[in-house]
């Protein structure tokens, strides 16, 4: 056991906060940052990803984050595997590595130490399975993996990434076993990390869907209109333009919804993403919750947060 990496993560919903506290415990336990989200990861998409400036992240150092052009996809895997490099690269230098993020299946596939392989394709599946989601949407791709692989559904519908649910049903055609039984089989290794685990959330969901609400508005005043504009108008993969923040808008630039229906349908979306990614989380019962409303100031909840990582790197 005294041979793990500590590694500390913050995960939560969009919108709980996650940056300004990131940031703040990563200046006082001399820590870096890994961020662990699918759509941060892109270059040039900055409003709608919630991207924070470098004024926000006050001189500590962020890594995985606006490094990929957006015409390149990104998996799971690769995830994993870039990220435990950062890791040992920040161990090393002795700093302590921080997972903050609110991408579930990348926290919780690195710290598993959950192996995929990507090797095993079938390009012609791949693209029926393409089709039948053009067609029908994603509800339909869901219903076709919930009768091969049922855990697999409820981990996937969390984010409703069609690429993900694909490759699941892929993978089984391929290999006639599930995504749920290769990622079983492939925690026989322990995790070579002992993490710490916090979580931000609401004991008042509103409060949270009201700060969701406030962020949509101030991203629409920071440019987000003209940044939807340019990603949807440019020919970049389908990994990047799913974002949440992009095809919402998209109606109104096809003259199909007027501009107040489509930031209304954004902030639903928003929160019902919110909403999925806390049903993620809760199944971890590792996560210290911090429940934003229930502190008197930030400052509270940062010493509690504070305090539960001595503990950790303390006992362990």
């Amino acid at each position: 056991m005294q041979n793990l990496i500590n590694v500390v993560s913050l995960i939560g919903p969009t919108a709980s906060g996650k940056t300004r506290l990131g940031v703040d415990l990563a200046k006082h336990f001399n820590a870096e940052i890994i961020s662990a989200d699918s759509m941060q990861i892109y270059q040039g998409m900055q409003i709608a990803t919630a991207k924070p400036a470098k004024e926000e992240m006050c001189g500590v150092k962020h890594h995985l984050m606006d490094f990929l052009p957006p015409d390149c996809s990104y998996s799971v895997a690769m995830f994993v595997d870039d990220a435990a490099k950062c890791i040992s690269d920040i161990h090393g230098r002795g700093k302590l590595p921080m997972i903050v993020g609110g991408t579930g299946l990348y926290v919780d596939s690195l710290l598993n130490n959950i192996k995929f392989n990507d090797e095993i394709r079938d390009e012609a599946r791949s693209e029926e399975l393409w089709q039948i989601y053009r067609e029908k949407g994603v509800d339909e791709l869901l219903g076709l993996l919930g009768e091969i692989d049922p855990e697999s559904k409820v981990r996937l519908e969390t984010e409703r990434n069609p690429k993900r649910i694909i490759r699941a049903i892929e993978f089984y055609n391929t290999t006639g076993i599930t995504i749920t039984e290769q990622i079983k089989n492939s925690m026989n290794e322990q995790s070579p990390y002992r993490a710490i685990k916090l979580g931000l959330n609401f004991n008042d969901r509103e409060k949270l869907y009201d700060r969701i609400n406030k962020r949509v508005d101030l991203m629409l005043e920071q440019g987000l209109l003209e940044e939807a504009e340019k990603v949807l108008n440019s020919e970049l993969s389908f990994t990047s333009v799913k974002a949440i923040g992009y095809k919402e808008l998209a109606p109104y630039f096809n003259n199909e919804k007027t501009l107040e229906e489509c930031i209304e349908n954004l902030k639903r979306s928003t929160r019902r993403y919110a909403k999925r990614q806390i049903t993620w989380f809760k199944r971890d019962t590792d996560i210290h919750w911090l429940y934003v409303d229930s502190y008197s100031s930030y400052e509270d909840m940062f010493s509690e947060a504070v305090n539960i990582i001595n503990e950790g790197l303390l006992y362990g």
